[in-house]
């Protein structure tokens, strides 16, 4: 019986936690009778969207950006604070440039892979070790400071694409003009395209095995179209290409002296 009192107690007791305070009120209350009128809560007032101030014309904007850089550095800042390529907000770090920028030649890749994004420079794995060593059999490097030896390399998009895959034509059109202006603050002798990505950008052409080893105008320089390394890494015998293609840098660099 005492126990029965306490559990009844106790269960009192929690009900009362709960808010259960009144068991009976004055005066009975009809739970089955239709209120004479519904009240129906005023709406909340929501405050109308903020209008977008960005704008719809990514090239445009890439272009005007591009054209108020007055130097590589203003350049570079401009590509940090372009917001229309979805890129950036992927990738570890802006892969902007490598080398002199006096040297008389001008490499064009295609875009960061993995070691690049992580370091912040293009060409500086499997594919840059190979690009080195190719540049060196005709007495050029990236780290030379004399203008005759001294080459400058950069990518046509800045930014890893996600698993290394090929940049869409919207990210290449809106980089265009990131590059027309690298190009002319720079202003090198001769341009190397390296890769299709790099052709379809300045020249509006893939297929390099035909593009290869034949001169043609991007960026209003002359510029030669060559296999990418990483391609020369899986078909070694394309090689042989490759080292024609840079016998003709270095005799028409000798030419143009």
């Amino acid at each position: 019986m005492e126990s029965d009192a306490h559990t009844a107690l106790a269960q009192l007791e929690w009900q009362i936690d709960l808010g259960a305070t009144e068991a009976i009120a004055d005066s009975p209350v009809d739970r089955y009778a239709v209120p004479d009128r519904i009240e129906t809560p005023k709406p909340k007032s929501v405050p109308a969207p903020a209008l977008s101030t960005s704008s719809k014309d990514p090239i445009g904007d890439a272009r005007a950006a591009a054209e108020n850089a007055a130097d590589l550095a203003g350049l570079q800042e401009a590509l940090a604070a372009y917001e229309h390529c979805d890129l950036k907000r992927g990738a570890r770090n802006l892969v902007f440039a490598d080398g002199h920028a006096i040297a008389r030649i001008m490499i064009i890749g295609e875009a960061p892979g993995r070691d690049e994004d992580q370091q912040g420079k293009p060409f500086v794995g499997r594919a840059g070790q190979l690009l080195d060593k190719m540049l060196a059999a005709i007495d050029m490097d990236r780290h030379a400071q004399a203008a005759e030896n001294a080459v400058y390399i950069t990518n046509i998009l800045p930014w890893r694409p996600p698993q290394n895959r090929d940049p869409t034509p919207e990210e290449i059109a809106m980089m265009r003009p990131f590059m027309q202006r690298h190009v002319d603050l720079v202003n090198p002798d001769l341009l190397v395209l390296m890769g299709n990505i790099s052709c379809d950008a300045g020249l509006g052409r893939r297929g390099i095995t035909r593009l290869r080893g034949t001169w043609a105008e991007a960026y209003g320089k002359p510029a030669l179209p060559m296999f990418h390394p990483a391609y020369l890494l899986r078909n070694p015998a394309a090689k042989r290409e490759a080292w024609a293609d840079l016998l003709e840098l270095k005799a028409r660099l000798g030419s143009s002296a």
